[in-house]
């Protein structure tokens, strides 16, 4: 933080026995996570219990948790997650944290809310592998489902009631409470002076550019190579890479993703659609390659890595 910056906020700080009492939030592009929604209890918990059920599978054998591991960022520790038919997913699992901030979901922006995700989800053979007919057949032979389906919802077990049941869970799923977060609201000692150079380092090099917004992303559509042919450097061609193409059909549309969110970053390696950086010093490398066409210095470079470290949230009291 510049001198002068943190001589004004001092200035306006009431600090007593070194306690910062009442910091003013920083006028920063980027802005901390808001708190969790208030929905309603019923139809949070019926979100939850759905969201850990293997029944929502074909044969019972995955739950949207089983690659949604809240207790590793969200996702999970694989390259693709393996689908209710036991075959890898042709995408990487992104992290399910804060996903209702997303302006679209999925890499290639196919639903533009979580309900209609959680259709595609339920009938996707890569994914659930099952049909809203057989789903709600299993749901309705569950007592205790029809049960808390129809104290939830007037209309009981039905695709819609279902669906938002399963998005009223994870609109609440906010890692609020990060290093980074803190900083905003104006508690800049809680960042070291190497992580502050790492923001700035950010905003310079114009990563910033596409990840910005509350959550740091997640809001606009890239190219995945501005500044060349990762691709073709990559190799091996995948109708996945395809990205937005596969969902228009516009030319214009080819290779284009979803920008991911960067909160959580740091512990929901690996990275990108392919899942082909396995660390976060890769991704930074491939991101400054392809995507900035600059060439920064390793100092830089490790002080960005710093700084989206500052980024990791907790949930229930717990550092993700």
């Amino acid at each position: 933080m510049a001198v002068r910056q943190f001589t004004a906020l001092l200035m306006t700080w009431l600090i007593l026995g070194g306690v910062v009492v009442n910091a003013q939030p920083l006028d920063e592009p980027l802005k901390p996570l808001p708190a969790p929604p208030m929905l309603d209890p019923a139809r949070v918990e019926l979100g939850r219990k759905l969201f850990n059920d293997p029944g929502l599978s074909a044969n019972a054998s995955v739950s949207c948790s089983s690659c949604h591991q809240l207790d590793r960022g969200g996702a999970d520790n694989k390259a693709f997650s393996i689908n209710a038919n036991g075959q890898p997913e042709p995408v990487n699992t992104p992290s399910v944290f804060n996903a209702s901030l997303n302006f679209k979901q999925f890499w290639d922006g196919r639903a533009d809310t979580l309900e209609q995700q959680i259709d595609a989800v339920v009938r996707s053979p890569d994914e659930m592998a099952t049909t809203w007919t057989a789903l709600l057949a299993t749901l309705g032979n569950d007592a205790a489902y029809r049960s808390e389906f129809m104290a939830a919802y007037p209309e009981g077990i039905a695709a819609a009631t279902v669906q938002n049941a399963l998005a009223s869970y994870l609109r609440t799923l906010l890692s609020t409470d990060s290093r980074f977060d803190h900083y905003l609201s104006g508690e800049t000692e809680v960042l070291t002076t190497e992580e502050k150079y790492g923001y700035q380092r950010f905003k310079e090099y114009g990563c910033i550019a596409c990840h910005q917004g509350v959550n740091i992303g997640g809001n606009m559509f890239q190219k995945f190579g501005v500044m060349g042919d990762y691709f073709q450097a990559r190799g091996h061609l995948a109708d996945a890479d395809l990205g937005r193409y596969r969902v228009t059909g516009d030319e214009e549309d080819r290779y284009v993703f979803k920008v991911p969110s960067l909160r959580n970053v740091a512990v929901t390696a690996p990275y990108f659609h392919d899942a082909s950086a396995a660390t976060l010093v890769d991704a930074v490398d491939v991101m400054f390659k392809y995507q900035l066409g600059r060439l920064p210095s390793e100092e830089d470079k490790r002080l960005i890595v710093l700084f989206l470290n500052t980024l990791t949230g907790r949930w229930q009291g717990k550092p993700l």
